[in-house]
């Protein structure tokens, strides 16, 4: 039973053809494309995919590799766009997925992190996250403006692997003018 298993996914892959079909290169890219997606994943690295989502990155990657080899003439033409089809093909079925099972996006896509909650830095979270101390204080002055921890309600690490920042609130400042008669302007700048 094993043995015939075993040779079930070699001819569906055609591990051992001389040529491969259409099908065979289009499963070849749909698993491949799977397998990746998981790779990055398992990794976790938020900031090797930058400002977006692992599987729009894989999809980037293996798709211009793909067809790449249909322009070089190092693939058949039309089996290497079966198999770039079928990757656009699964990163579609894969976003349908996402936006109608959280579970499922979550997966693919991860959840943001708490690095920083009323001024209180997760250290914890932040090793997990791989995130450095001056990645932190980087991340504070460039999307919040403040310049340190205790200024901050909360920051996240989010999925696309961005920190956002929300500062704490200012109190108002509150300025008391008394005005006398004979004064015609009151002038009040604040910063």
């Amino acid at each position: 039973m094993v043995q015939s298993l075993g040779n079930t996914i070699s001819w569906l892959l055609g591990l051992e053809a001389q040529t491969l079909s259409f099908c065979q290169m289009g499963l070849r890219a749909a698993l491949i494309y799977a397998a990746a997606l998981v790779m990055v994943r398992v990794v976790g690295d938020r900031r090797f995919i930058g400002k977006y989502a692992a599987m729009d990155v894989l999809l980037g990657v293996i798709l211009g590799s793909t067809l790449s080899r249909a322009i070089n003439g190092g693939a058949p033409y039309f089996k290497t766009l079966g198999a770039a089809l079928a990757l656009v093909g699964m990163h579609w079925l894969f976003c349908a997925i996402a936006f109608y099972y959280e579970r499922f996006d979550t997966w693919i896509k991860g959840n943001s992190r708490i690095l920083i909650r009323d001024g209180q830095i997760n250290k914890g979270m932040m090793k997990k996250s791989h995130i450095s101390q001056s990645d932190l204080e980087s991340s504070l002055r460039l999307n919040a403006k403040v310049t340190e921890p205790n200024q901050v309600e909360i920051a996240r690490l989010e999925s696309n692997g961005e920190i956002s920042v929300m500062p704490k609130p200012t109190p108002p400042r509150v300025l008391e003018v008394n005005v006398k008669a004979g004064v015609q302007t009151v002038r009040i700048e604040l910063n």
